[in-house]
């Protein structure tokens, strides 16, 4: 891909995500591909539990912009510390400083400014003092090398114009044995001309790749015991198949 379509694929990301600051819409349902569940709010159709969502302030529910919970397999213990890539309204980091306890810390890493204000105004709002956020690219990520025990994301990889940067640098920052849990984006027979469209990026199709694609890009990066936990059917477009996968990988101790 070219230096100046990365960048314009950045631009994009960033101002959509911006803008979706301002609404409830999250990734899937800007483009109406999530099924109609009839759930209340953007979390709970993501699959977060009844009281995920009431222990958090409801800005944070309510701006939920992912495509899964990847809390759900995860077994975060106290004083452990979970980097979420892509953090967005704070969702993801905030019910994980809740595992994590005041002996742990949660961090979020997001390259809008927008998403990194309203997070840490989330954060006040909760009374957690465990959490950070952090301006950065998830490509180039502003934390130490082997300080980590779980790194989390959340239809936000997909967004990237270089995943095997994402999977290298998120190897560098996890300590031996530890392990990374996603919920992203993948998608088959996709046409060329479509992963050509800057633009569409933001949808979190463009940019999907196919699943194999996908679990390679990890294994390259030196992750072992990569494994698809659950896959839900999103929506065929066309050609193209859309799915939602959650998946797990373990850096070798």
């Amino acid at each position: 891909m070219k230096p100046q379509d990365v960048k314009q694929i950045k631009e994009s990301v960033r101002q959509h995500y911006a803008d979706r600051i301002k609404t409830d819409e999250s990734c899937c349902s800007s483009l109406t591909c999530c099924p109609d569940t009839k759930m209340d709010s953007p979390a709970e159709k993501n699959g977060y539990t009844k009281a995920q969502i009431s222990s958090i302030p409801t800005d944070a529910a309510e701006h939920s912009f992912g495509c899964g919970n990847p809390l759900e397999y995860m077994d975060v213990q106290e004083g452990d510390v979970v980097v979420d890539l892509g953090s967005g309204a704070g969702i993801d980091v905030l019910l994980a400083s809740h595992l994590v306890g005041e002996s742990g810390r949660a961090i979020g890493i997001d390259m809008t400014p927008e998403m990194i204000e309203r997070a840490q105004q989330n954060a006040r709002e909760a009374g957690a003092r465990n959490v950070d956020f952090r301006l950065g690219e998830i490509e180039s990520m502003p934390v130490e090398d082997e300080s980590v025990d779980w790194i989390i994301s959340n239809c936000v990889i997909c967004l990237s114009p270089d995943k095997n940067k994402v999977f290298e640098e998120a190897y560098r920052v996890l300590k031996p044995g530890g392990k990374l849990v996603v919920s992203d984006m993948v998608a088959n027979n996709m046409p060329r001309w479509a992963r050509a469209a800057v633009s569409a990026w933001v949808s979190c199709i463009s940019g999907a790749l196919p699943e194999d694609q996908y679990l390679d890009s990890m294994r390259q990066a030196g992750f072992e015991h990569v494994q698809v936990l659950s896959k839900s059917a999103y929506a065929k477009i066309r050609q193209v198949e859309v799915a939602s996968v959650k998946v797990e990988a373990v850096k070798p101790a």
